[in-house]
């Protein structure tokens, strides 16, 4: 085969996402890549035909011929295989051909026997994309995860103004921000690991109804059941030619949902880093350049560019749910759609991988998120004057307290000051908040960081929670 420059390869992945992660790329491209997808095929059709022979022969299976078989399936080149392919115009036959050829001449008459090539396409994709979320995806989120809630932990008491509409509202911590992204991704992560166990295989022939392997076995689903779980996989409740689509689907499904929680994470950032904000910033080495004309610029890049593989990855799950449909038993209309979704699963890789590399460098400017908090004022209590003031028994709080914020705003006043002039109003506070918080109302008033609920709490628990589950994951995953 030709060999060319990576730079006259046609998707980023190839060449710019090949340099820049490296040994992402490399332990994705022994999974996913076209050799990767020859070697799981050549190793289908190596489980069927050792399971075919101890079938037909019993015990008289030798050891020095299981091991010739594997011999046989390590030889098998892509290179091979392609100049097969532009003889047969077909890619399964192709495969089986040069396969035949490493093999013993005694056991080539069973190779491939009673198989469909989309019971080999379809278990091998199926081992595939379950390696690949095993042993990359999912410690590449759990690294995540982790560095989340490292994070949320460590910000667990740093004050910040909540933001609703783009609108300051109530103080928060910042801890209990990400939080909100521990929560969420946790989730998801416990999902996408659920449904990549659940992938099934399939060996039920042409319409999926076991006609040629009832030919060959008295029970061909124990035939299949046997070559799956040498695989270390089950098959497919019911199959036409193909395994029932929706196994993999809801795994790519549930990546898409992790992609989007990612994408809100890393907008989340990138506004917190507008000048006007600045509450975090992301690290910059001392030789990186922002801008390529502006010396002084510190753009959220990382960021962004998690933003902008969402972008382009995320809309094909639009193709994912057009693949569940197949005329009949069987069509061709997934076939060159399908080939693409290994891109798709290195896209949201990288954003992860990026992703993990922001939490872990984020810089936190604890004095900026102080003054921004502090910009509002104390109009930030409003809330709570008015919830406190209706418990005291006024059933016009909201509205009264809605006044005495147009009053503060349009007299420069403080909203307490105001609050100040109703004695009656400012009594009952001062009753309520002694019995609630054991504070007196100047006290309450005179730093928004008395009003985050209980942020800090939440902020413990929700971690303490999803690094149990994370240490659980790992354990199962042999991590």
């Amino acid at each position: 085969m030709e060999n060319r420059s990576i730079y006259r390869n046609i998707s980023p992945i190839d060449h710019r996402y090949s340099l820049s992660e490296p040994e992402l790329f490399d332990a994705l491209s022994a999974i996913l890549s076209e050799e990767a997808s020859i070697g799981y095929c050549v190793r289908v059709e190596a489980a069927l035909l050792k399971a075919m022979l101890r079938l037909l022969r019993g015990d008289g299976v030798s050891p020095d011929l299981l091991a010739r078989i594997d011999e046989a399936a390590s030889a098998v080149s892509p290179d091979e295989v392609y100049r097969e392919e532009a003889k047969t115009q077909h890619n399964v036959r192709a495969l089986v051909n040069v396969l035949k050829r490493h093999l013993p001449e005694e056991v080539r008459p069973f190779v491939h026997l009673g198989a469909t090539s989309a019971d080999i396409l379809d278990t091998a994709a199926c081992l595939r994309y379950k390696d690949a979320v095993r042993t990359v995806v999912l410690p590449l989120l759990i690294d995540l995860e982790e560095s989340l809630i490292e994070r949320a932990r460590s910000e667990a008491e740093t004050p910040q103004i909540g933001r609703t509409h783009g609108q300051h509202a109530v103080p928060l911590t910042f801890g209990f921000a990400l939080t909100e992204y521990v929560s969420r991704l946790g989730k998801s992560i416990i999902r996408i690991h659920e449904k990549a166990e659940g992938l099934r295989g399939k060996l039920a022939g042409a319409v999926g109804a076991y006609n040629a392997t009832s030919l060959i076995a008295k029970d061909p689903r124990r035939l299949e059941s046997e070559l799956l779980a040498e695989l270390g996989l089950q098959a497919s409740e019911h199959s036409t030619q193909l395994v029932e689509p929706e196994y993999l689907l809801q795994v790519l499904l549930e990546i898409n949902t992790a992609f989007g929680i990612l994408a809100n994470l890393a907008d989340d950032l990138r506004n917190l880093q507008r000048t006007e904000i600045g509450e975090v910033r992301e690290e910059f080495t001392s030789t990186q350049v922002g801008s390529s004309t502006m010396p002084q610029k510190r753009n959220p890049w990382n960021s962004e560019h998690v933003k902008s593989l969402w972008k382009a990855f995320s809309p094909r799950v639009a193709t994912f749910f057009m693949d569940q449909i197949s005329e009949h038993q069987r069509d061709l209309t997934n076939s060159a759609s399908s080939r693409f979704v290994a891109e798709y699963v290195f896209g949201f890789a990288s954003a992860v991988k990026r992703m993990d590399t922001v939490m872990r460098s984020l810089v936190v400017d604890r004095r900026r998120m102080a003054e921004n908090l502090a910009r509002t004022g104390d109009l930030v209590f409003s809330e709570p004057v008015y919830v406190l003031i209706a418990l005291a028994g006024d059933p016009e709080g909201h509205e009264r307290v809605r006044a005495a914020t147009l009053t503060a705003e349009h007299t420069g006043q403080k909203l307490s000051e105001v609050l100040r002039q109703d004695a009656k109003l400012w009594d009952a506070l001062n009753r309520q908040l002694a019995h609630t918080r054991g504070l007196d109302a100047a006290a309450f008033f005179s730093d928004p960081a008395n009003y985050r609920g209980i942020a800090v709490e939440r902020t413990r628990a929700i971690a303490d929670t999803h690094e149990q589950a994370m240490i659980r994951l790992r354990k199962d995953l042999g991590r």
